[in-house]
């Protein structure tokens, strides 16, 4: 079958199906429901779609299986049942299709990060790709086409997976941008050559844009492979119409499309998003009415990715002032100055001034703490570095922003002279003051560590060099008082592996457990930069206790400020300051350096917590 399929793409042109997903919406199924699961409760529907692109005069249709593996099953209860979905979905296809047309497999994205931007491993995706690929083979499907992709590295194990499975014909389509860029900012050139070396038989694109970016795209895919090319463009962009996307490219539009995709070199035309069985019969028509040349473009040389820029990274000493401190063994103090609500840093600049005065070696800075809604801790971090003259440590969170939406920060903060960053997953915004607010979390703390570790590299997300490397001094957070100890030990390696160079932890109030977490981080430890957290009252030592993630206060510290706040809310204070020395006395020959977060901002209790050094 392989080489039948591949030898008619050497002498005609193909004609692929259009939406599923839209054809089952447009028959009454509710966009939450799994569309996937449909091929057991209700097949002779998507029997009915199969036969109205097979009846518009299709080579080739795919199966209804593009989210049906474990990891987008899991959000519907299904996540056992992705080999029946897959083999339910490739025989009704082929019950249709019977031996007249090709029954393509299809495998989309599985819905989240792998690494090196989320906690997923390349193994972990292999499997899972591998899980429903097998399902789609013992349904009887005649190719595989993977599509709609956005990252390089995930259809990479898509594609080791099938291979793994079997030798049938692998269309591998990535998905793009207006600009003809991937989502993760890879150009065509590179994404084109990385699928043609990692042995894809068909490359090509297919939904976000509509025929026109498409057709860009294609013109700068064909210079650099001799790969057949497929073309499967949305019906356009969609539009809002009185509260649904409709897509307004008509199937005329884009027949003329797929005409120009023919004399682009294009061997296999299709839909995808709004496209419906009239726009594959307009398609039809294009096709048979078409003589194609062969075009003939000159190759050119693509050298990012294949051959890495030889940038020599900042060294790490050369970074900031905190690191060449922690470089050189000394005992770092940081300050916790939380952004403003409003737009005036007054005060907090006032705070920064007498931090650097008494000595302090940095300021930390918060991002959107409890996911309120304060000033930009980038700017705080900016206006202090610049008007305070003390160094900052920014947070940086992945709530907020998706991955080019943080890379563009991280090069402007870096541009303003911002040297120090800790990067966090972050606080969900329903534990702030905003509980409708929305959050991306596109990648966590440890692919965002990926990210800033390939800037210091020179190196951007889609995989091209930059003309110098950032020199970000790069921290992460840690947990000692983890209630799963095991995988917070777990992605504590993974941030290390990913370049992290300093962490700063969560309170600390139990000396036992932060002398068990440095235990387990030995064999990857970086310098530990404890937090101090002088308690302001009992129910401040409650609050913590039982309202901030991963703050563990023991019993006998409760018992301590429950008695001092019997006698008087400055007693506890007191009780508060004078449990913070006892905590910073006991760590400071176990780590490299404090973290003190005062209280409601009241940096005076610095000076006194300070003085046991």
């Amino acid at each position: 079958m392989k080489k039948k399929f591949l030898e008619l793409l050497k002498d005609r042109v193909l004609l692929c199906d259009g939406a599923m997903g839209t054809m089952l919406y447009n028959k009454g199924v509710y966009l939450n429901s799994c569309f996937d699961e449909l091929n057991l409760s209700n097949p002779e529907l998507v029997k009915k779609i199969h036969q109205e692109y097979v009846d518009s005069g299709v080579d080739i249709i795919e199966t209804n299986t593009f989210g049906a593996n474990r990891y987008k099953l899991k959000k519907f209860g299904l996540e056992e049942k992705v080999k029946e979905i897959n083999i339910a979905g490739a025989k009704i296809a082929r019950e249709i299709a019977q031996n007249k047309v090709f029954v393509a497999g299809s495998i989309g994205p599985l819905g989240l990060k792998i690494e090196p931007w989320g906690p997923t491993s390349f193994e972990e995706a292999e499997e899972a790709f591998y899980e429903q690929a097998s399902g789609l083979l013992e349904g009887g499907v005649d190719l595989f086409i993977l599509e709609t992709f956005s990252d390089v590295n995930e259809i990479h194990q898509a594609i080791k997976a099938v291979k793994r499975l079997c030798d049938l014909p692998i269309i591998a389509q990535m998905t793009i941008e207006e600009d003809g860029n991937s989502l993760y900012g890879t150009s065509p050139e590179v994404f084109t050559r990385r699928l043609e070396e990692w042995g894809a038989d068909v490359i090509g694109v297919n939904c976000s844009v509509g025929p026109a970016a498409t057709l860009a795209c294609i013109e700068r895919m064909v210079k650099v492979t001799d790969k057949p090319l497929s073309a499967m463009p949305n019906a356009g962009v969609p539009r809002n119409v009185e509260g649904r996307n409709i897509y307004l490219c008509s199937p005329e539009y884009l027949a003329e499309y797929a005409k120009r995709f023919i004399l682009t070199g294009v061997k296999i035309v299709g839909g995808c998003c709004g496209t419906t069985p009239a726009h594959i019969r307009a398609v039809r028509r294009a096709i048979r009415a078409l003589q194609p040349e062969k075009k003939v473009f000159p190759k050119i040389e693509i050298k990012e990715i294949e051959k890495k820029p030889e940038i020599k990274p900042v060294e790490r000493r050369e970074k900031s002032q905190l690191a060449r401190k922690l470089c050189d063994k000394e005992f770092v103090i940081s300050v916790e100055i939380v952004p403003p609500r409003g737009f005036d840093p007054s005060p907090a600049l006032e705070k920064a001034k007498w931090l650097k005065e008494m000595g302090i070696d940095c300021v930390n800075i918060p991002d959107g703490p409890r996911a309120s809604a304060r000033m930009s801790a980038m700017s705080l971090a900016v206006i202090i570095e610049n008007k305070a003259g003390i160094e900052t440590i920014l947070h940086y969170t992945c709530r907020d922003r998706n991955l080019l939406g943080m890379q563009s920060d991280l090069l402007g903060a870096y541009a303003q002279g911002l040297k120090n960053i800790l990067v966090i997953t972050g606080d969900p915004p329903k534990m702030g003051d905003y509980p409708d607010a929305t959050a991306v979390f596109d990648v966590d703390s440890i692919g965002l560590c990926n990210l800033v570790n390939a800037l210091n590299r020179g190196i951007d997300l889609g995989g091209k060099a930059l003309k110098k490397p950032t020199g970000f001094h790069l921290g992460v957070g840690a947990n000692p008082g983890a209630i799963n100890l095991d995988y917070e030990i777990r992605r504590f390696e993974y941030k290390v592996e990913a370049g992290a160079e300093f962490a700063i932890t969560q309170p600390v109030f139990d000396i036992k457990l932060l002398e068990n977490f440095l235990k387990r981080i030995s064999h990857c430890r970086i310098p530990i930069i404890a937090g101090i957290w002088p308690l302001a009252s009992l129910q401040n030592a409650e609050f913590m206790n039982n309202e901030v993630p991963g703050a563990r206060v023991p019993p006998e510290i409760m018992d301590r400020m429950r008695k001092a706040n019997e006698k008087g809310s400055e007693f506890a204070r007191q009780e508060g300051i004078a449990i913070a020395r006892e905590v910073l006395s006991e760590i400071k020959d176990m780590v490299e350096g404090v973290q003190i977060s005062p209280p409601f901002g009241r940096v005076e209790v610095v000076k006194e917590i300070i003085s046991v050094l």
